[in-house]
């Protein structure tokens, strides 16, 4: 199954399209795919309401080419961000790899849908991309003692773009990050949220990201320092999180910082993959 939102900004409906392609109307089950509908056993209950012939079948293509295609999931109360949780993407910004994780957040109203443009903020002249594995949260998680407990908080996987301005991160932040990352439209998700159920292994994806068409990043999850099922633990050592929260959990190398790519420029066209999580397109634009 994979779960998507369609409609304009603020009035999406949640979708589920079925192991055939085919989409459904889940708003029998649900009136949006958030916290409280993963929470509350909502994978399980389209599961069994798609093998009993209870949804309608919907005639859209679910691609952004009918109606609008929004973020797979409303409303994250906390978008949860992990910095440099690759090794080369660590080297190409010029530290070690880190000890422990790297913790920033973005503001949840940077979140919109897989094909919507980004905008580039006043002043801005160094956005970069950043495609990333999405952990959604399915339960509330809190001091965590395993991997197998955090792996069964976690109610599914999205591909995330961790937009960033470079120069408001590392020159006008004072120390912290999120100026960098908290600007409108700095995080597209989507297209779809896929179950974990349906995830062999999170450990074992290959991310790509492209601009104008040229190949960027090109890396797995293996890579990642820190594992998907430790994130989740480790964190609950320091905070809850709660269902529908979105974790990113770093980017590989490719990114313009690395200074063998241009940053992007009005007019740039973004895309980014994940196997078996869908991909995503975005056009910047001026703010």
């Amino acid at each position: 199954m994979k779960f998507l939102r369609l409609g304009t900004v603020g009035s999406e409906r949640p979708h589920v399209r079925d192991d055939e392609g085919r989409l459904f109307d889940l708003s029998p089950i649900t009136a949006d795919i958030d916290g409280t509908f993963l929470a509350g056993g909502g994978v399980r209950r389209t599961a069994e309401a798609l093998a009993a012939g209870a949804l309608s079948r919907v005639e859209d293509p679910g691609d952004g080419t009918g109606l609008r295609v929004g973020a797979p999931i409303a409303r994250p109360g906390a978008v949860l961000c992990i910095g440099q949780n690759y090794s080369a993407h660590a080297a190409e910004s010029g530290s070690a790899p880190p000890e422990v994780p790297i913790l920033f957040f973005k503001h949840p109203n940077t979140v919109v849908g897989p094909y919507d443009e980004v905008l580039i903020p006043r002043g801005a002249e160094k956005v970069d991309w950043e495609v990333e594995l999405g952990v959604v949260l399915g339960r509330r998680a809190r001091y965590l003692d395993s991997a197998q407990e955090a792996l069964d908080c976690i109610a599914g996987f999205v591909v995330s773009n961790d937009v960033t301005e470079r120069a408001f991160q590392n020159e006008h932040s004072g120390g912290q990050w999120s100026k960098g990352k908290c600007c409108e439209t700095f995080n597209p998700v989507g297209p779809w949220f896929v179950p974990a159920s349906e995830v062999a292994d999170p450990q074992a994806l290959r991310l790509r990201s492209w601009v104008n068409g040229e190949a960027r990043q090109d890396s797995t999850t293996a890579d990642m320092i820190f594992g998907v099922a430790e994130l989740v633990r480790n964190l609950s050592q320091y905070l809850v999180l709660e269902p529908g929260d979105l974790l990113n959990t770093g980017t590989p190398q490719g990114v313009a910082l690395s200074g063998r790519f241009p940053f992007l420029a009005a007019g740039d066209v973004v895309e980014m993959e994940i196997e078996g999580l869908g991909r995503q397109r975005q056009q910047l634009k001026s703010a």
